[in-house]
């Protein structure tokens, strides 16, 4: 074999491992743009307004840093905070508010996690997915139940569901 082969085929081993080992050490995510964050917060604070409910609406990405938040004229002071509190919980505990508030009653045994900073134990946050992934989470505060503020949010996850499927 020619030393001028040899080298070539150490070079392209040495490429190729280098290239897998970048691989490992890296990974890529998926995230809403703001477009598309807007777009949902808006058919939830719709869907709500539909209802005779003044709300406050937070898309979060998959951090759970906020991309939009919206507030109705007459949605109390208290609402853009507990939003963004329920679309964040979503997102850090990968579950929608309504279940997580389910487990964490008290006495139960992840009853714990309502006392961590942050955490909003109602109604109204959930995931937004798409493509098998957590994309961000929603959540609304400001109906006259946790079940009310759920359904909203899930019309604004259903107002771009179909820009998410891949």
């Amino acid at each position: 074999m020619k030393r001028t082969t040899v080298l070539g085929t150490a070079l392209v081993l040495a490429l190729a491992s280098g290239s897998a080992a970048a691989q490992e050490a890296t990974y890529n995510i998926r995230t809403l743009t703001p477009e598309t964050a807007l777009k949902a917060a808006q058919a939830a604070l719709k869907s709500c307004r539909d209802g005779g409910y003044q709300v406050a609406v937070a898309v979060v990405d998959r951090s759970g840093l906020a991309q939009v938040m919206l507030r109705d004229r007459f949605a109390g002071a208290h609402t853009p905070k507990t939003a963004i509190g329920k679309a964040w919980t979503a997102v850090s505990f990968r579950s929608s508010t309504t279940g997580l508030a389910e487990i964490s009653q008290p006495g139960k045994p992840s009853s714990g996690i309502r006392n961590l900073p942050n955490v909003v134990m109602l109604g109204g946050g959930m995931l937004v997915e798409g493509g098998g992934a957590i994309l961000g989470g929603i959540g609304v505060s400001g109906a006259p139940s946790g079940e009310a503020d759920d359904k909203c949010a899930k019309a604004g996850i259903d107002a771009i569901k179909d820009t998410l499927e891949f």
